[in-house]
């Protein structure tokens, strides 16, 4: 078991994003950081085909499982279940997504609301596994965004045995706005985290929302134990080729892109030899040479031959020979010097 409580970086649980085939991809270029599944609800945990949905290679760890739900019961019969079959190093609340189906089910963000509810959550887990059991939320919802509000849940979570809270440095709109505009639009009160952090100095506190940079990275750390991201991380996966490096092992190699590539090649063809669609893999590359020349291309060939019945892991030594090899051979620097 890795000790989630004291890894500084982490990718959050994207719905559609951090399935095992993305997590996986991100092994390649950090081995470090901590990784979320995407949230699972306790339904299909207690009602569908639990082995197939909580499975996962031991190459991803580590890794923590994001659980979304309000019964307590469930909750904890779910922890058991990944804590005595499987091999998780960590157990997260969803406390804060505020998606339409999820205020439908009552729980995610509207959960903030029922701290007492959410504190018998924690202590129900806690009772059947040796694991940290953390809250991801919001630091507010609606009209209930002051300091207080925040404080309030965050003290009353972890008298219950939540030591450890990833909190979105943004109030979640419940009515109004989609999810998509919930990550954006509210905006960001990064002083709300910070001053969590200086009210209850024992607890491991860390900070999300906007985060897209190494050196922003480094500044939160300044006031914050750990840092998560989350779009930036999906959308420009290369940002983490330094993380390695300069957060956790100075020895650490920087691969470039086409030593990425090979990794992913092979990776292709064991999915491919076990009737794997490889499409799972691709649709999560897709952001790998974000912001470089050749970008365009590659998207492009990607999107229109990853869905073919044809399509085998050579797509990738087709699609190499269609971008400049100073591109597939630049690393990435560290933070400190000047970007290329």
């Amino acid at each position: 078991m890795f000790n989630t409580e004291s890894i500084p970086i982490s990718i959050a649980p994207m719905m559609g994003c951090t399935d095992r085939y993305y997590r996986f991809f991100m092994r390649f270029i950090t081995k470090y950081t901590l990784l979320y599944t995407e949230m699972i609800h306790t339904n299909a945990i207690l009602k569908g085909d639990y082995k197939k949905i909580l499975d996962f290679s031991n190459e991803e760890k580590p890794l923590a499982l994001q659980l979304g739900g309000n019964n307590p019961n469930d909750l904890s019969e779910c922890s058991k279940i990944a804590y005595n079959e499987f091999n998780y190093d960590e157990i997260n609340l969803n406390i804060g997504c505020p998606s339409d189906r999820v205020q439908n089910g009552n729980f995610g963000a509207c959960l903030m609301d029922h701290p007492d509810l959410v504190s018998e959550c924690v202590y129900k887990i806690k009772s059947v596994v040796n694991l940290p059991v953390t809250i991801k939320c919001r630091i507010g919802i609606d009209n209930k965004n002051s300091y207080e509000y925040l404080y309030n849940f965050v003290k009353k979570t972890s008298q219950a045995g939540c030591k450890k809270f990833i909190i979105h440095a943004r109030v979640a709109i419940l009515k109004g706005l989609s999810p998509k505009e919930n990550r954006t639009i509210p905006p960001l009160k990064y002083d709300y985290v910070y001053q969590i952090k200086k009210d209850f100095p024992n607890l491991k506190i860390h900070i999300n929302g906007g985060i897209k940079k190494i050196d922003e990275i480094k500044n939160h750390l300044n006031y914050v134990d750990g840092v998560m991201i989350g779009r930036e991380a999906y959308e420009n996966p290369y940002l983490f080729s330094n993380i390695d490096k300069y957060f956790f092992d100075k020895n650490s190699i920087i691969k470039n892109r086409k030593e990425i590539l090979e990794d992913i090649k092979k990776y292709l063809e064991y999915l491919y030899n076990n009737n794997i669609p490889i499409k799972y893999l691709l649709l999560h590359i897709l952001g790998l040479f974000n912001g470089k020349e050749g970008s365009k291309i590659w998207r492009k060939y990607l999107s229109e031959n990853m869905h073919n019945k044809n399509c085998n892991p050579s797509i990738i030594d087709n699609i190499i020979k269609l971008i400049p090899n100073e591109i597939l051979e630049l690393r990435e620097k560290l933070w400190k010097e000047k970007k290329v």
